[in-house]
């Protein structure tokens, strides 16, 4: 994969702020690729720190099976740590916190 394609898909990333999440679609959606490339692209994230991948879920608020930086549970505290709410193990509140690039 281009280095190129994915420091666009990290710059929109590191847009999202503290205390809200994105979706893989509205990333693909916004650099007109697929929410699987997407997902796929952050699994390759070299610095979490930096690019906050954990802020991303999928459409429902679901978060990712395969987080792969510790899995699901880390991901959820991660979230958690920042005020995000769940409605349940799994989702986020998303239509409370989700970050628009609108």
């Amino acid at each position: 994969m281009k280095q190129e394609l994915l420091d666009r898909v990290y710059k929109l990333v590191q847009m999202i702020p503290k205390g809200k999440v994105t979706t893989y679609g509205s990333i693909g959606k916004k650099l007109k690729m697929s929410p699987r490339v997407v997902g796929y692209t952050l699994h390759l994230n070299p610095n979490s720190a930096k690019t906050p991948c954990h802020r991303v879920v999928d459409r429902t608020g679901r978060v990712a099976p395969g987080f792969a930086f510790g899995g699901p549970r880390i991901q959820k505290k991660l979230l958690e740590k920042e005020g995000i709410k769940f409605i349940d193990e799994i989702h986020v509140d998303i239509n409370n916190v989700l970050f628009s690039y609108d």
